[in-house]
């Protein structure tokens, strides 16, 4: 079977960024499916390209059975509003003529956000007359309008509209957490699956200390507290150098955030005006380097904005901190606060409370058997009930049903 998958986001294992797109991928060619992949060159989370020049398509042999396309997109993602709106709608554009050309697709998988890449996915799938798999990872635009970015009323009835539309036409819809299924069952999708987020255990060593990130950044033998993803607008990264400024007296404590993302530059001003010696930035490293983070850090950070609606999430970072047998300082409430609590793997503490989330950390300082116990359990939680390959298997039934059907 050959799947187009069309995703401006996508992230190969050797990039910055989410990976799970990457790591199915590599499960269904595996069961002996070929991928193409339609993507931007241009990094979501940096939103920076490689190239100064970008040209309309760059064709990569990534590994057998894996084809990606980098589509010519709009470069200045993270300038604005506005130019984020052009550099999705650029894809969308970009992707679709270039999409006409891939040859004996069997199945077209789009994903959302952003939702425009998944008209580009709706369109081809029609066009080339096979099915149309909608993938909804978060839920958009209601997570726009939520934090404010989409506003304009008439934009937002579009949007909604546009929403309802994709997914009323998906043959199938599939979700990454159980806390979108009643939105997306309310506005029209008929038939529904979950294959939530997760984590390959077998790519960390909870035994591991680390050592060549710490000696690399300067980190010694302090107790790290580490943030590893995007630094915008949702992640409230904000709360966080609040409680670094609570911690200043803990010499043996420092705060890292690791990634990328629209709000770093605002958050390292702020960082430098209150003389925050016990926080560090580090650049976006990509998913094969993770593993060594990870096994660096004493207990890893989760957050969001104190906002309802982000109770129906499952961060993959969550996933990757468990599966690396590390504890978890969530400061998030809803679905992947239930996971953490069942695997008793880490504090469960409320978002937008820098006090709370100060006082966890110190806890995991100065108690670090029991740090050490919730990551452990938290590891032996994910393999038994989130594990990244048993997920993929799902996902290939999913697909292989779907053409099965298409075809009787």
């Amino acid at each position: 079977m050959h799947i187009l998958l069309i995703h401006q986001a996508f992230a190969a294992i050797d990039e910055p960024g989410g990976t799970r797109h990457h790591e199915i991928a590599q499960k269904l060619t595996e069961r002996g499916h070929k991928m193409t992949i339609i993507t931007s060159p241009v990094s979501y989370l940096t939103g920076k390209s490689a190239r100064e020049n970008i040209p309309w398509v760059e064709k990569q042999e990534a590994e057998p059975g894996i084809t990606v396309l980098r589509a010519y997109t709009y470069p200045a993602l993270h300038r604005s509003f506005v130019h984020r709106v052009f550099s999705f709608l650029s894809f969308m554009i970009s992707s679709f003529f270039i999409g006409l050309a891939v040859k004996d697709i069997d199945l077209v998988w789009g994903t959302s956000p952003p939702i425009f890449q998944s008209v580009t996915a709706w369109a081809l799938a029609r066009l080339k007359r096979v099915p149309f798999l909608l993938e909804v990872r978060d839920l958009w635009p209601a997570f726009a309008i939520a934090v404010g970015v989409l506003q304009q009323p008439v934009l937002i009835r579009a949007s909604e509209w546009l929403e309802r539309f994709l997914y009323r036409h998906a043959d199938q819809v599939v979700v990454n957490s159980p806390g979108f299924i009643d939105h997306l069952l309310f506005r029209g999708a008929m038939d529904v699956e979950l294959v939530p987020n997760g984590a390959d255990t077998s790519m960390f060593d909870p035994q591991a200390k680390g050592e060549d990130f710490r000696h690399i950044h300067g980190l010694a033998d302090r107790f790290i507290a580490l943030y590893a993803g995007a630094h915008g607008m949702s992640n409230d990264l904000g709360v966080v150098l609040d409680a670094a400024e609570m911690l200043k007296d803990r010499d043996d404590i420092i705060l890292v955030l690791l990634g990328d993302g629209k709000e770093k530059p605002a958050l390292q001003s702020q960082a430098r005006d209150t003389a925050l010696t016990n926080l560090k930035f580090i650049p976006p490293i990509p998913k094969n380097e993770m593993p060594g983070a990870l096994a660096a850090a004493d207990a890893c950070i989760a957050i969001l904005k104190p906002i309802p609606l982000y109770a129906t999430v499952y961060p993959n970072k969550v996933f990757d901190y468990m599966a690396a047998g590390r504890p978890v300082v969530l400061a998030m409430e809803g679905v992947i606060r239930e996971v953490i609590e069942s695997a008793n793997s880490g504090i469960a503490i409320p978002p937008g409370d820098p006090t709370a989330l100060a006082k966890a950390i110190i806890y995991l300082a100065d108690h670090p058997q029991d740090g050490i116990y919730m990551g452990l359990r938290g590891r032996e939680y994910i393999r038994n009930h989130f594990d990244r390959p048993a997920q993929a298997e799902k996902f290939g039934h999913i697909i292989e049903k779907m053409v099965n059907l298409d075809k009787v």
